[in-house]
């Protein structure tokens, strides 16, 4: 029987006790997203027997993450769907990577179909290519950031502390003032929420983060927090497209900073934007991690 209890930041340490040596790179992994979205999903979490059960609902579909562990997997699983069973819910998996696919096609052979949203998929860097920028075929972010020093020399970068979240927070509020497409509005202000719902939990969170500063004024920020002990997620960056190469430089600091045990950096989905999707292969994601939802067959 497993007891799901709704999401606080106590569980925090716990949590990553589990997914620091695990192999997943997913970013549905990284606490704090579940945390700060958890208004969305109602998202809750479980343990028992060596695992951490992550369940949540969308669109008043129960979905399940694989059961994160040491242990019987096949047994966990089956946990979980007895829980579906309870509620009267079919079951679902959700964000299955590639080798987590693997995994549960193994153990149930045949028994779950598979599906996948393109849209949905992960991009993953090397820590140290987004640091350096290095060779020719980031020669065009290099060119953005020199284009942004010549024009601010006097810009100044700053890691996110209570005493600059404020600024942060009107930067957010200002770019969703902007946006004028009613399509993207409702998705907006759901990211909106849960942007200040980090800011409102960063330290508790233990969020790393930075801001960028020209003319006593932030133009952007980024923030991100641990998926395991090799893989960081950057969940979110921001800026204000008016200053040529602020994003270009954000993220170049950014991953600067971010310590080198990282050896890659998730920067989650595209949405399906066009825009969002082209910046994120311009910076030559090393994966495009595809994820998969299985259903019962």
């Amino acid at each position: 029987m497993l007891n799901f209890q709704d999401f606080t930041t106590e569980f925090r340490q716990k949590f990553q006790k589990y997914t620091s040596n695990c192999e997943y790179r997913s970013c549905d992994l990284a606490f704090a997203n579940l945390f700060v979205w958890k208004f969305y999903y109602s998202t809750q979490m479980a343990e028992n027997e060596g695992f951490i059960f992550i369940k949540y609902c969308f669109r008043d579909k129960l979905y399940f993450m694989l059961p994160i562990g040491n242990g019987d997997l096949k047994k966990a699983v089956e946990l979980i769907m007895e829980n579906a069973e309870q509620e009267a819910k079919p079951f679902r998996l959700q964000g299955l990577s590639p080798k987590m696919h693997e995994n549960v096609e193994k153990l149930f052979p045949c028994k779950f179909e598979y599906f996948s949203n393109r849209d949905y998929f992960d991009y993953i860097y090397l820590r140290e290519e987004l640091a350096t920028l290095a060779g020719k075929k980031f020669q065009p972010k290099r060119n953005h950031i020199n284009q942004f020093l010549r024009n601010f020399p006097n810009h100044e970068f700053l890691e996110i502390s209570p005493e600059i979240i404020p600024q942060c927070l009107a930067l957010e509020w200002l770019l969703l003032s902007k946006n004028d497409n009613p399509q993207e509005a409702v998705a907006l202000e759901a990211e909106c929420r849960a942007i200040t719902t980090a800011f409102d939990n960063f330290q508790q969170l233990d969020l790393q983060g930075l801001a960028l500063k020209v003319n006593d004024k932030i133009v952007a920020f980024t923030y991100g927090s641990p998926i395991s002990g090799c893989v960081f997620d950057v969940a979110v960056e921001k800026a204000d497209t008016s200053i040529i190469g602020a994003y270009a430089a954000i993220n170049n600091e950014f991953a600067k900073r971010i310590p080198q045990n990282f050896l890659y950096i998730n920067r989650e989905e595209d949405l399906g934007l066009e825009g969002l999707r082209k910046a994120k292969l311009s910076y030559q994601p090393v994966e495009i991690l595809e994820k998969f939802t299985a259903k019962l067959v």
